[in-house]
């Protein structure tokens, strides 16, 4: 009995999506776990404003970030502080910057107390720019019913 060689089968020419599928979802949920850690700070739910000032120097590297939470503890940073332990620490990271402002980002429902005594100890830094950090009011647009008119003769 000979043996016979079988034939090679034909090149397939169409592409194969499957592993490039695997990857991309793997970049996504990498992308879904890194994001929330890319916040500057400490989370707070900012005072809403209707006509918001662009800060756009609040989202360099280097901006000075103080937050104060909903229970009036003050944060530089991810650092929790004693409000009256904010000059000495806003001193040292003023020095040398071009730009002197602090940004505060005070929660909606700190007592208002806690924020003038963090603004307050920021004047004794010989801080003279302040930013008040507020979130836009999202509208939502509403289109006027459109006219209707009834087609001329």
């Amino acid at each position: 009995m000979a043996i016979q060689k079988g034939k090679a089968p034909d090149v397939v020419a169409d592409i194969n999506v499957t592993p490039m599928v695997d990857v991309m979802l793997v970049l996504l949920i990498i992308f879904i776990v890194i994001t929330p850690m890319l916040n500057k700070g400490i989370s707070v739910d900012m005072a809403k404003t209707k006509n918001p000032s662009a800060m756009q120097d609040a989202d360099k590297e280097d901006a000075v970030l103080v937050a104060v939470a909903r229970d009036g503890r003050a944060y530089l940073g991810t650092t929790q502080l004693a409000a009256d332990a904010l000059p000495g620490k806003v001193k040292d990271l003023l020095t040398n910057k071009l730009n002197k402002t602090v940004y505060i980002r005070a929660d909606a429902r700190a007592r208002y107390e806690r924020v003038v005594d963090v603004v307050d100890n920021l004047r004794s830094a010989g801080v003279d720019q302040i930013g008040l950090l507020t979130e836009e009011i999202q509208q939502e647009n509403k289109a006027k019913p459109a006219e209707t008119a009834a087609p001329g003769l």
